[in-house]
């Protein structure tokens, strides 16, 4: 008889490629090494330390008082979807249609939702790296292939190349995926280089696929960044993903949000009844709490967001072994140590030695190799103490 191990080994060989070749997150393995690890500062992965707001966890405990508790709209609750057109009119001086927005099982799953739309067994999606590595692994699981373009470090701000760009489209290219602010480099893209990628779609009939979860974490005096709403018509094969979590401290509710033009709406309810058959009805009470009431949180996020990064890049910025870009966006400093090639050899000597837990940049595909990732949406004390233990380790 076969031994288990034989045995296992066929049960795992006869499922799809797709699914058993997904890689592995590199974040994951180096939280995993320093878990538990007493003393550790945790910035590893991409979530603040505040917890929601009472106000927002409020309105789903009183829905769950109210017995809401029952099967809901795919697309979403009237009153959320009413909620985010006001939202982003606000935030973007312009009526929206509340048939423009689809509620999601968190951020991850407007991703997923979007890459079956757009990218199938064949297709290419061009991915400007380094990036937050789930959109790769969406595409790919769906059975496309992700191509990505490098992006540049000089002068300490990361550029995009165009030309580089547009030289990896292909017959077989369905999209662009364009994370701006960008998890983990903090790169903005700015309204000219938006409308050259959306001149570059449109030439070859593309989609893009944006993701401007961070557009409000920014640090200059603009209140946002640019988006592709600055300058898109409304036929333009642009899909929006969006979720609740980093503006309204909502990462374990798992809600999100597409925004599409309605005429893609029975597409994407469809998929969203095939997967999740809707979010629940008290999260997306939360959600219309948070849009309607967390304009202050949000500042006062980004308001602490902004004291850390600075005083991240001014205690490493003199140090002459670390390259970085100013964090323009998001809330990630991402650096590399001269003398380290390795970014998990030294995420886990940065656990072993100063007690500091990062993400490694292989994590981050091609041009992150030698790069951490430090989430610094956390408390002010913990980041000075961080800047110190970095210091000490350079020595």
């Amino acid at each position: 008889m076969p031994s288990q191990d034989i045995r296992s080994d066929a049960l795992l060989n006869a499922l799809r490629a797709e699914a058993r070749l997904a890689p592995t997150s590199g974040i994951g393995e180096a939280r995993s090494y320093g878990m538990g690890r007493e003393g550790l500062i945790p910035l590893w992965v991409g979530e603040g330390d505040l917890p929601t707001p009472s106000f927002i966890s409020e309105a789903a405990t009183r829905s769950l008082a109210a017995g809401e508790t029952f099967y809901t709209h795919q697309r979403g609750i009237p009153e959320l979807r009413q909620a985010l057109a006001d939202y982003h009119a606000r935030l973007f001086g312009r009526p929206f249609s509340p048939e423009r927005f689809f509620v999601t099982g968190g951020g991850m799953q407007a991703i997923q939702i979007a890459a079956r739309m757009v990218a199938g067994a064949g297709d290419e999606v061009l991915v400007p790296t380094p990036a937050w590595p789930n959109f790769a692994a969406a595409v790919e699981v769906g059975g496309a292939k992700t191509v990505a373009v490098r992006m540049d470090l000089k002068d300490r701000a990361w550029t995009l190349d165009l030309d580089r760009l547009a030289a990896a489209v292909t017959p077989r290219t369905r999209a662009i995926f364009v994370n701006s602010p960008s998890n983990p480099t903090g790169w903005i893209a700015s309204r000219e280089e938006q409308a050259a990628l959306l001149a570059l779609a449109r030439k070859h009939d593309l989609w893009i696929v944006a993701d401007e979860i961070y557009g409000r974490f920014v640090y200059g005096e603009e209140k946002r960044a640019p988006s592709f709403h600055d300058i898109m018509d409304e036929h333009d094969r642009i899909l929006f993903v969006q979720t609740f979590s980093k503006n309204w401290a909502m990462t374990g509710w798992r809600i999100g949000w597409i925004e599409a033009h309605p005429a893609l709406g029975d597409v994407i309810e469809n998929l969203i009844q095939y997967s999740t058959s809707g979010v629940a009805v008290f999260m997306q009470r939360a959600g219309v709490a948070a849009l309607e009431r967390g304009d202050g949180f949000v500042e006062h996020q980004v308001a602490r967001a902004k004291t850390n990064r600075d005083i991240l890049e001014n205690g490493l910025g003199s140090s002459n072994r670390i390259s970085f870009a100013r964090t323009n966006g998001a809330f990630y400093f991402f650096f590399g140590v001269e003398g380290f090639d390795d970014s998990m050899a030294l995420a886990k000597e940065l656990i072993d030695k100063a007690g500091v837990g990062l993400a490694p940049g292989k994590a981050f595909g091609p041009g992150a190799e030698k790069y951490l990732r430090l989430c610094f949406a956390r408390r002010t004390d913990h980041i000075e103490e961080t800047v110190r233990r970095i210091s000490a380790f350079l020595g």
